[in-house]
């Protein structure tokens, strides 16, 4: 049939123009690639090794936060942290009966600066109230041993530098310093904020943060 004969054209000159496409193909690619015409293979895009941001993440920022418990297994202290807003002599003292207290104005953990912790002690043969032994023992607390600061959600780790006695009555000797070059905490015995006498301060630097949760 006619229509048969028209296929069987279209189809045998369909695969010689195929063959001609080709070869011309070949012919022009090969004089460019010989004239060093050919442009330059695109390079793959950089990418890093697929876990590697996971095993090397970018260390976050610490948000500051305030203390709610102090731990010195070396001298089995664990007390919980209150942190007053008002420096008024009368809440400090009130405050002193709930366990170790922040010093308003000092430093919160994770900043820069002296995080200054109070709390009373007694060495009394009988004290009916637990609140006046909180800081009892921190004298006996060595260069290097461990001290810690929880927040909510994180162990702040400090290792302790210096122990000493403030004498009330040597007016260079009851000054705290509180650094602000880095974090610090300083831990001192309390009577009372209202009268002088001779304390306990131990000082410690920052060791680490860990989260506990």
């Amino acid at each position: 049939m006619a229509h048969k004969g028209i296929i069987r054209e279209i189809y045998e000159h369909s695969w010689a123009f195929t063959l001609m496409f080709v070869f011309l193909f070949g012919l022009t690619f090969g004089f460019l690639v010989l004239v060093g015409a050919t442009p330059d293979p695109i390079p793959p895009t950089s990418q890093a090794p697929r876990g590697e941001d996971d095993q090397n993440p970018t260390p976050a920022q610490n948000t500051p936060e305030e203390p709610v418990r102090i731990v010195a297994k070396k001298i089995n202290l664990d007390a919980t942290i209150v942190n007053p807003t008002s420096t008024d002599v009368a809440v400090l003292d009130q405050e002193l009966t709930r366990g170790a207290v922040h010093y308003p104005t000092s430093a919160l953990l994770g900043e820069n600066g002296t995080v200054l912790l109070f709390g009373h002690s007694s060495y009394l043969p009988i004290v009916y109230h637990q609140y006046y032994k909180t800081f009892n023992g921190i004298q006996n607390l060595k260069t290097g041993d461990v001290v810690s600061v929880y927040s909510a959600g994180k162990e702040y780790r400090y290792s302790v530098t210096g122990v000493r006695v403030a004498d009330a009555s040597d007016a260079n000797e009851s000054i705290i310093e509180l650094p602000n070059d880095a974090p610090h905490l300083t831990l001192v015995t309390c009577d009372s904020f209202a009268t002088k006498s001779n304390r306990f301060v131990v000082t410690a630097d920052f060791v680490g943060s860990y989260a506990t949760e």
